[in-house]
């Protein structure tokens, strides 16, 4: 073994300057919030909200209250850790990092009820949807669509307390289990579900109302975006489709841009929409017919 090339690949590795374009902060402390924690506490998370269907210890009634407290202790102290090395990438040398991450924790804890409460929607819709689901628990236990709404609401939730990385880390820790990209950004009603999920991409801007419900491969995505001056895109416009309540998508379906779907309307399978469709409207592929 040549100990000099080691030696020599070391010393540019560690060359500051070649991290310019891999870290976006000027500093000396080099920190980003750890997948391993935050996987962690999403397993907690979900052993909080879906208390018998996680973890390997049984659930009693009569020491539920127990079995929840120690979890929540546990998901307060990882979560209060990692938004604070979150805030301190964001803002390199944060002063108030510490004092933030306390606050937005507790906030964050305050509303488990609410997230449980909203996922309750998403697992009798998933149920209601699908005549071979046999009980809720298998809906909870191994449907992706519910491990991937698990982490998309908590992303959500933590996105609006003002926490960065964190919620797309989350959502994108979703999308390698389950297939199921959606961005932390969306705004998802209750009551929503996705059948088999693989290959649903929902984007940052879209907007979902209540008991809505897309099959496999959707994309909700956007059309070209207006470039600025330098030409790099033009950030926070919104550009992703809007799906009033009771929408419903088949497989493959694909629409682009900032459209509105109506209420009540059925998207069909393998269809290209880019223009809104009125509330009530099936829109499906024309048949194919012999000359």
């Amino acid at each position: 073994m040549n100990h000099k090339v080691i030696t020599s690949a070391v010393n540019q590795l560690a060359e500051v300057d070649s991290l310019t374009h891999l870290f976006d902060q000027d500093s000396q402390v080099f920190r980003m919030p750890s997948e391993k924690t935050l996987a962690e506490i999403i397993d907690i998370a979900r052993d909080i909200i879906f208390p018998y269907h996680y973890g390997d210890t049984p659930v009693y009634a009569d020491t539920l209250k127990y079995y929840i407290g120690v979890r929540v202790d546990r998901l307060s102290r990882l979560l209060r850790q990692q938004i604070e090395i979150g805030l301190e990438y964001e803002c390199n040398k944060c002063p108030c990092a510490a004092k933030t991450a306390d606050e937005v924790t507790e906030e964050f804890i305050s509303k488990l009820p609410e997230l449980r409460a909203i996922l309750t929607t998403d697992v009798i819709a998933a149920y209601n949807g699908d005549p071979a689901a046999k009980n809720h628990g298998e809906i909870i236990s191994c449907y992706p669509v519910i491990k991937a709404l698990t982490n998309y609401r908590i992303a959500h939730q933590l996105l609006l307390l003002g926490v960065p990385l964190i919620p797309r880390m989350l959502t994108e820790m979703a999308h390698s289990e389950t297939g199921i990209d959606i961005h932390p950004g969306a705004q998802i009603g209750e009551s929503f579900t996705i059948d088999h999920g693989t290959g649903v991409v929902i984007g940052e801007t879209c907007v979902i109302g209540r008991n809505v419900k897309l099959y496999q491969g959707v994309t909700l995505g956007a059309r070209s975006f207006p470039l600025d001056d330098n030409g790099n895109p033009i950030k926070g416009i919104p550009r992703h489709p809007i799906l009033e309540d009771d929408v419903v998508v088949y497989s493959n379906a694909t629409i682009l841009g900032r459209i509105t779907i109506g209420r009540g309307a059925v998207i069909g399978g393998n269809i290209w929409v880019t223009n809104d469709v009125p509330a009530g409207c099936h829109v499906v592929q024309q048949r194919a017919t012999q000359s």
